[in-house]
Protein backbone atom coordinates (compact mmCIF):
# COMPACT_ATOMS: atom_id res chain seq x y z
CA UNK A 1 0.00 0.00 0.00
CA UNK A 2 2.76 2.03 0.21
CA UNK A 3 3.84 2.45 -3.14
CA UNK A 4 0.67 4.26 -4.36
CA UNK A 5 0.03 8.16 -3.77
CA UNK A 6 3.60 9.04 -3.95
CA UNK A 7 3.48 10.94 -6.72
CA UNK A 8 0.29 12.81 -5.69
CA UNK A 9 -1.83 12.13 -3.06
CA UNK A 10 -4.82 9.70 -4.35
CA UNK A 11 -7.96 11.21 -3.86
CA UNK A 12 -11.54 9.82 -3.93
CA UNK A 13 -14.53 11.51 -5.31
CA UNK A 14 -18.26 10.47 -4.15
CA UNK A 15 -21.59 12.09 -5.98
CA UNK A 16 -24.34 11.07 -9.03
CA UNK A 17 -22.17 13.44 -11.35
CA UNK A 18 -18.39 12.04 -11.47
CA UNK A 19 -15.40 13.03 -14.44
CA UNK A 20 -12.83 10.86 -14.93
CA UNK A 21 -10.28 10.94 -17.96
CA UNK A 22 -12.49 13.25 -20.03
CA UNK A 23 -15.71 11.51 -19.16
CA UNK A 24 -18.26 12.47 -17.35
CA UNK A 25 -20.47 9.63 -15.07
CA UNK A 26 -23.76 10.58 -14.62
CA UNK A 27 -25.49 8.05 -11.99
CA UNK A 28 -28.71 10.41 -11.20
CA UNK A 29 -31.40 7.50 -12.79
CA UNK A 30 -31.98 5.31 -11.11
CA UNK A 31 -30.48 1.86 -12.32
CA UNK A 32 -28.58 3.81 -15.40
CA UNK A 33 -25.93 5.65 -15.85
CA UNK A 34 -24.77 8.06 -18.79
CA UNK A 35 -21.62 8.40 -19.99
CA UNK A 36 -20.89 11.23 -22.08
CA UNK A 37 -17.82 13.43 -22.94
CA UNK A 38 -19.05 16.63 -24.36
CA UNK A 39 -16.59 18.37 -22.31
CA UNK A 40 -14.15 16.84 -23.21
CA UNK A 41 -14.70 17.68 -26.55
CA UNK A 42 -15.47 21.58 -26.23
CA UNK A 43 -12.20 21.70 -24.47
CA UNK A 44 -10.80 19.80 -27.44
CA UNK A 45 -12.50 22.14 -30.01
CA UNK A 46 -11.25 25.42 -27.98
CA UNK A 47 -6.98 23.97 -28.24
CA UNK A 48 -8.11 23.97 -32.08
CA UNK A 49 -6.19 26.66 -34.31
CA UNK A 50 -8.55 29.54 -36.40
CA UNK A 51 -6.90 27.46 -39.50
CA UNK A 52 -8.11 24.27 -38.77
CA UNK A 53 -11.69 25.56 -37.73
CA UNK A 54 -13.92 24.06 -39.94
CA UNK A 55 -17.40 21.62 -40.00
CA UNK A 56 -17.90 18.29 -42.06
CA UNK A 57 -20.73 16.64 -42.65
CA UNK A 58 -19.13 13.24 -42.23
CA UNK A 59 -15.81 12.17 -40.22
CA UNK A 60 -13.94 11.50 -43.39
CA UNK A 61 -14.19 12.73 -47.10
CA UNK A 62 -13.57 10.71 -50.49
CA UNK A 63 -10.41 11.70 -50.43
CA UNK A 64 -9.45 10.81 -46.91
CA UNK A 65 -6.14 8.13 -48.44
CA UNK A 66 -5.65 10.10 -51.34
CA UNK A 67 -1.72 11.43 -49.79
CA UNK A 68 -0.10 15.06 -50.60
CA UNK A 69 3.02 14.48 -51.62
CA UNK A 70 3.93 17.93 -52.09
CA UNK A 71 2.66 18.99 -48.86
CA UNK A 72 5.18 21.05 -46.42
CA UNK A 73 6.86 19.48 -42.98
CA UNK A 74 4.81 21.39 -40.19
CA UNK A 75 6.78 23.40 -38.03
CA UNK A 76 7.91 22.28 -34.60
CA UNK A 77 4.62 24.19 -32.77
CA UNK A 78 1.56 23.01 -35.34
CA UNK A 79 3.56 19.64 -35.19
CA UNK A 80 3.28 19.12 -31.16
CA UNK A 81 -0.42 20.57 -31.42
CA UNK A 82 -1.35 18.14 -34.39
CA UNK A 83 -0.17 15.21 -31.84
CA UNK A 84 -1.64 16.57 -28.86
CA UNK A 85 -5.09 17.22 -30.92
CA UNK A 86 -4.84 13.34 -32.15
CA UNK A 87 -3.57 12.47 -29.00
CA UNK A 88 -7.03 13.37 -27.75
CA UNK A 89 -9.36 12.74 -30.90
CA UNK A 90 -7.49 8.75 -29.93
CA UNK A 91 -8.90 8.99 -26.89
CA UNK A 92 -12.04 10.30 -27.38
CA UNK A 93 -12.71 7.65 -30.55
CA UNK A 94 -11.85 4.39 -27.98
CA UNK A 95 -14.13 5.84 -25.70
CA UNK A 96 -17.80 7.24 -27.22
CA UNK A 97 -16.92 8.09 -30.90
CA UNK A 98 -15.97 5.01 -33.06
CA UNK A 99 -17.34 6.34 -36.24
CA UNK A 100 -14.06 8.49 -36.19
CA UNK A 101 -11.52 6.46 -35.63
CA UNK A 102 -10.13 5.36 -39.08
CA UNK A 103 -10.65 9.33 -40.24
CA UNK A 104 -8.37 9.91 -36.63
CA UNK A 105 -5.85 7.01 -37.39
CA UNK A 106 -4.77 8.04 -41.18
Amino acid sequence: MDKFGRDSPLTTKRGKVLEYLGMTFDYRQKRKVKISMKEFIKKLLEEVPPDMDQTARTPAANHLFNVNKGAKILSCNKSELFHHIVTKLLHLCRQTCQDIQTAVDF
